[in-house]
């Protein structure tokens, strides 16, 4: 069949079409209005509006006139229960809700990622997962059948929803590199050990002796940014000089600083594993009386806006968020349309400024 008689129909508009329009805009369109506008059958209708297969071009051009004349949408509730999609994806952070506001990478994310879904007429649906109350909130929801796919934000090492994203759940990316069993997810990431290596490489190229690393190797990424630093460095990344805090944020910046002056108090550098972690550190570097950059370097890892904020302002390494963002969203759509997709690492870049 090639739906040769809805040249037909659509050539000669059904006489009350101009009726079926005015219908429409007094108590909302239906397929049925559109129909009878078109002057073409139910069907083709359905037809056109779930990829226009079997149509002839007349057909389609006047369905296509008919919906913007009605201004038709398609119930996606209907459609689902037909095509077993839900044209929705959830946003996972694993982090808790103020984390949101004060992180800017996270809005950065979230704005590209819902842009690059939009393309395709598809929805974001933000979720926290920050307590076994939530993820067990997650679980169900993406059980139920409601998103069609998961981008998985700042997950922290052993998550159990990682382990069940991998087992197929639905199909899952996540932003940085899942270590251990997890990393069956496919992800998107910046080259985060050869960041590390070009922050640190910078560092000793200042004549700086005593480098300290503020890490956080609980969170996806911060385990290869400690390994940077430590190939750079050798045997001089001894323990002492390493802290290793839970989450990237501007009170574990200062409370790591804090403890690193306080077993080398004659260090003359640190790297942060990311910029909040950073500003954190410049803050109690100034509390306890150091100048920056002349007594202590500081950089840091994501050249996010507060980089730019920070007195004085952040070196740092710059990782593209934005193509992450559309890179996470080119490898979810593959694999819900069953196409082939593998993990992407896209290269990091040394900003410098007056900090270091």
């Amino acid at each position: 069949m090639t739906g040769g008689n809805d040249t037909a129909d659509a050539a000669q508009p059904h006489p009350k079409s101009r009726g079926a329009a005015r219908r429409a805009m007094r108590r909302g369109p239906t397929i049925d209005d559109v129909a009878e506008l078109a002057g073409v059958s139910r069907g083709t209708v359905s037809r056109v509006l779930n990829g226009a297969r079997y149509v002839s071009p007349a057909a389609l051009k006047a369905v296509e006139r008919a919906v913007r004349t009605t201004g038709y949408t398609v119930n996606q509730s209907a459609r689902s229960l037909v095509t077993k999609q839900s044209n929705a994806v959830a946003f996972v952070l694993s982090e808790p809700q103020e984390r949101l506001f004060e992180d800017p990478n996270f809005s950065v994310l979230l704005r590209c990622c819902t842009q690059a879904l939009a393309e395709h007429d598809i929805s974001l649906i933000l979720m926290l997962e920050s307590s076994d109350a939530e993820r067990d909130r997650v679980l169900r929801y993406v059980r139920g059948g409601h998103v069609d796919g998961v981008l998985l934000i700042s997950a922290h090492s052993g998550d159990p929803l990682i382990a069940d994203l991998a087992s197929g759940v639905v199909p899952a990316v996540a932003c940085g590199k899942p270590g251990g069993p997890e990393a069956a997810i496919p992800y998107v990431a910046a080259e985060d050990t050869e960041g590390a290596r070009q922050m640190t490489r910078h560092l000793v190229a200042q004549g700086r002796k005593r480098i300290g690393m503020i890490a956080c190797t609980q969170v996806v990424g911060g385990q290869e940014r400690l390994q940077g630093y430590r190939d750079v460095l050798g045997r001089k990344a001894r323990g002492r000089l390493v802290v290793d805090t839970s989450d990237y944020s501007f009170a574990a910046g200062a409370a790591a600083m804090r403890e690193l002056l306080s077993v080398s108090p004659d260090i003359d550098a640190v790297f942060a594993a990311s910029d909040l972690l950073a500003a954190g550190a410049l803050a109690e570097l100034r509390r306890a009386g150091r100048r920056v950059p002349d007594d202590v370097a500081v950089g840091g890892f994501d050249d996010s806006r507060i980089a730019r904020e920070t007195d004085p302002p952040l070196t740092t390494i710059r990782q593209p968020l934005e193509r992450v963002a559309a890179d996470m969203v080119d490898v979810l759509l593959r694999l819900i349309r069953r196409e082939p997709a593998s993990s992407r690492l896209l290269p990091t870049e040394l900003v410098l400024r007056e900090s270091a």
